[in-house]
């Protein structure tokens, strides 16, 4: 399994440098990505390197599990009830609609939020610093984050499933 990791650099060269050590170490290109100040990210960052700058997907993900259980366990009271008349399709369509109203009332409110790597490092990148955001498989991360650290990085107590994110 991928967990995502967060190693902050002084400035966009050190970030470069941090990014040829996680390839030197394996890391797909897909698994790096760079998060920095707007101004420093419209200058001199590729925009496919960006971390997506809000909680859209993963909060519409959440949304759509949340809205499915509750909509299947209201569905799932409904046939308990024999005056209401629903049946078990009816708990699957009560389930489906949960999931839609789930999904779009998350997704409004995630993209209104910051990725979560922002929000936990606003003042690093307030002050100009740029976070090198790397997917990495359990087994490679000593290794890896030991690389990067060389390379210049500081590695930051964030840890997350890269699924989630």
């Amino acid at each position: 399994m991928k967990t995502r990791h967060v190693v902050c650099t002084p400035d966009v060269a050190a970030a470069r440098s941090v990014m040829q050590a996680a390839r030197g170490q394996g890391i797909p290109e897909d698994d790096i990505f760079l998060v920095a100040r707007s101004d420093i990210e419209l200058e001199r960052i590729p925009d496919d390197k960006k971390v997506v700058a809000t909680d859209f997907v993963p909060a519409a993900l959440r949304g759509t599990l949340a809205g499915a259980v509750t909509g299947l366990l209201a569905g799932l009271v409904a046939v308990a009830i024999p005056p209401l008349g629903v049946t078990i399709a009816g708990a699957g369509a009560m389930a489906g609609i949960g999931a839609l109203v789930g999904t779009w009332s998350s997704a409004l409110i995630g993209a209104s939020l910051p990725d979560p790597v922002r929000q936990m490092y606003d003042d690093e990148i307030k002050a100009g610093r740029i976070l090198v955001v790397v997917d990495v498989a359990d087994d490679e991360l000593e290794q890896a984050m030991a690389a990067m650290n060389a390379a210049g990085g500081t590695l930051k107590s964030y840890s997350m499933p890269a699924a989630l994110t």
